[in-house]
C-alpha cells in the first residue's frame, strides 16, 4: 500500500478503526488471501478478532474500493488491496497460485468490448490459467 491506510479510510467516508486498518494492513503484505487466511494474519498481528468482523471490513472497504474481491472458478473468494487499475490475473492449476498480470496490450484495450452489445464498459475482468513454475518443475 502506498498510502497511509488511515488517510485512505477517512477519504472514503469510513471511520478509522482497529479492525479495518489490521485488514488493510494484511492485504498489503500479501495480495490474493482468502478469508480464512485473513483472519488468521489479523490475528497474528493484532490479536483477537471475530470472523463476523472482518467479513464485514471486507464489505466496506470493498464497497469503498480500497479492496478488490476476486473469485477465480472454483476457488474461494481472494482480496488485494491493488485497486484503480486493469490488472489481470494468472492462477495455476495445480497449486491454486495467483499472481497480478498487467494488461495484455497497451493501456486498458480490453474495456473496449467488440460490438459494444450497448455496454458502456467500466472494468474488464481477465484470468490466465495454466501451471506456475513450481509446479511445472514439479512434474518433469
Amino acid at each position: 500500500m502506498t498510502t497511509d491506510p488511515r488517510i485512505e479510510l477517512q477519504q472514503a467516508s469510513l471511520r478509522v478503526t482497529r479492525p479495518r486498518l489490521a485488514v488493510l494492513e494484511v492485504l498489503g503484505d500479501e495480495p490474493h488471501l482468502d478469508t480464512d487466511t485473513i483472519i488468521g494474519r489479523v490475528r497474528e498481528k493484532h490479536g483477537s478478532v471475530s470472523h463476523q468482523a472482518v467479513y464485514d471490513v471486507l464489505r466496506a472497504l470493498t464497497s469503498a474500493g480500497l479492496v478488490r474481491r476476486i473469485q477465480p472458478a472454483g476457488s474461494n473468494a481472494r482480496y488485494e488491496a491493488r485497486v484503480g487499475d486493469n490488472h489481470h490475473h494468472a492462477v495455476c492449476r495445480s497449486c491454486g497460485d495467483i499472481v497480478d498480470v498487467e494488461c495484455a496490450v497497451g493501456h486498458a484495450p480490453c474495456l473496449t468490448a467488440p460490438g459494444g452489445h450497448g455496454f458502456v464498459v467500466d472494468e474488464a475482468e481477465v484470468v490466465y490459467w495454466g501451471t506456475c513454475s513450481a509446479c511445472a518443475a514439479l512434474a518433469t
